[in-house]
């Protein structure tokens, strides 16, 4: 991994202000943001690993724990809600044994909990990866937990 960190660090060498693009690399490189990763960040852009951990903290975007290979969102929106969206969360629960924002211990899946996704005609919605599964059932839920 610190090989890599240096790697991705180097084209950064020198410049200032470019602490949000390199935390942004090493996420898009890793898929979060490791206690090495900050020790490293701030020892190659001479701040403290605080300064790192703030900035990196104010954004929801980044994330310190490892995710899983499969990332499943499930809406919880006015329209998904209405129509089951909060039954569809509990299933994927129970059937990955996680809550949102937890990921199983084997890193498989991850799970979030999410405001709107836009597809409300659709609804209730849940996403794994980047494939919309919609007019969701708890027991098709299930079917497409099983098939990943």
């Amino acid at each position: 991994m610190k090989q890599r960190l240096t790697e991705l660090l180097a084209p950064y060498q020198g410049e200032r202000g470019v602490l949000i693009p390199v935390l942004q690399q090493v996420q898009g490189e890793f898929g979060y943001i490791s206690e090495q990763a900050v020790s490293e960040i701030a020892r190659f852009l001479a701040v403290s690993q605080s300064e790192v951990y703030g900035v990196a903290t104010f954004y929801t975007q980044f994330r310190f724990t490892r995710p899983g290979e499969h990332t499943i969102k499930v809406c919880q929106g006015t329209a998904c809600h209405v129509r089951g969206g909060a039954r569809i969360l509990d299933t994927v629960e129970r059937e990955l044994g996680i809550n949102p924002g937890e990921t199983t211990e084997d890193y498989r899946f991850s799970l979030e909990r999410v405001a709107c996704f836009g597809c409300c005609a659709l609804s209730p919605v849940m996403v794994v990866d980047n494939t919309v599964y919609s007019r969701m059932t708890p027991a098709r839920a299930k079917h497409i937990l099983g098939s990943y």
